[in-house]
């Protein structure tokens, strides 16, 4: 297997940092965070998901971003994915992000999946998904850079069956699915060997990061103020630390004949950028 990062977990690390960090520790391949920097931010201290300095703009030049692939073949790093922030339906940024990912040498880019919160029902989400992926696959035959659909809480692919049945049918050189057992202890969690049989060929991805389950003192008023009314919240925490057993993942992945990228996007907070960077893939190395 090989290594990544997916920048957003290195918020403090400028672009040519996050490229000597990764090249001293061994890495493969930098998966770079690709969204619009709130400018209003940009005065903030550097945050995972605010004034992230190890980020690629969607506003980016052709010759910024071909430079940026100089700079990351120079050291000796491919981009195996441009992680992307795209809402569902939006063909605009889709064709943009894929613009940038042949520019950048990627072969994929993450793309969007409706948020479920109950306001409007799944079959109505699932068929506006549908329709989107069905465009984002002819995108994909046009430019040659695959489509991923990530498994994450609060989305209507939640967990992997869930990604399968919503990527279902669609040519998987076009449409796959980014694995991400961290997000499935929020919300999705299944048996990860089933889980990777049912994902099956649209299996093209995976993120390493952990969580956990903590209680809160929150209660929910209409259960009362006892323990059982007391709120149970999900946590980053360390790779090593959280619910994901990463041994059992990877024996997983090992049975399905994965041999593709793990992709660390680690956001416990547990350490320094530099410091994560080593040992986690320490870890993960010592468990293949």
């Amino acid at each position: 297997m090989k290594f990544s990062v997916f920048t957003v977990m290195l918020p403090d690390c400028s672009q040519q940092r996050t490229l000597d960090l990764l090249r001293a520790n061994g890495y493969d391949g930098v998966e770079w965070r690709f969204t619009k920097t709130n400018p209003a931010k940009r005065d903030e201290a550097p945050s995972f998901w605010g004034n992230n300095l190890s980020t690629v703009e969607t506003d980016s030049s052709e010759a910024e971003l071909l430079e940026l692939k100089q700079l990351t073949e120079a050291a000796g790093l491919v981009v195996p994915n441009v992680a992307a922030y795209i809402g569902s339906g939006d063909l605009a940024a889709t064709e943009n992000a894929m613009r940038a990912a042949k520019l950048l040498g990627a072969p994929s880019i993450r793309i969007g999946v409706p948020n479920y919160d109950g306001k409007r029902t799944y079959q109505e989400l699932y068929a506006e998904a549908r329709a989107y992926l069905q465009e984002a696959e002819a995108l994909s035959r046009s430019y040659g850079i695959q489509g991923l659909i990530e498994v994450h809480h609060g989305n209507i692919a939640s967990s992997a069956s869930l990604a399968r049945r919503l990527v279902e049918g669609f040519d998987a050189s076009h449409i796959g699915v980014i694995y991400d057992p961290g997000n499935m202890v929020h919300e999705g969690f299944e048996n990860y060997q089933m889980g990777l049989e049912l994902l099956g060929e649209y299996l093209a991805h995976v993120h390493v990061k952990n969580a956990a389950w903590q209680r809160t003192d929150e209660t929910l008023p209409t259960i009362g103020s006892g323990e059982h009314g007391r709120i149970w919240q999900a946590s980053w925490s360390a790779v090593t630390a959280g619910v994901v057993h990463w041994p059992q993942v990877i024996a997983a992945l090992r049975a399905v004949g994965y041999d593709g990228w793990l992709s660390f996007e680690d956001f416990s907070g547990s350490a320094d950028s530099e410091t994560l960077l080593r040992d986690n893939i320490a870890y993960i190395r010592s468990l293949l």
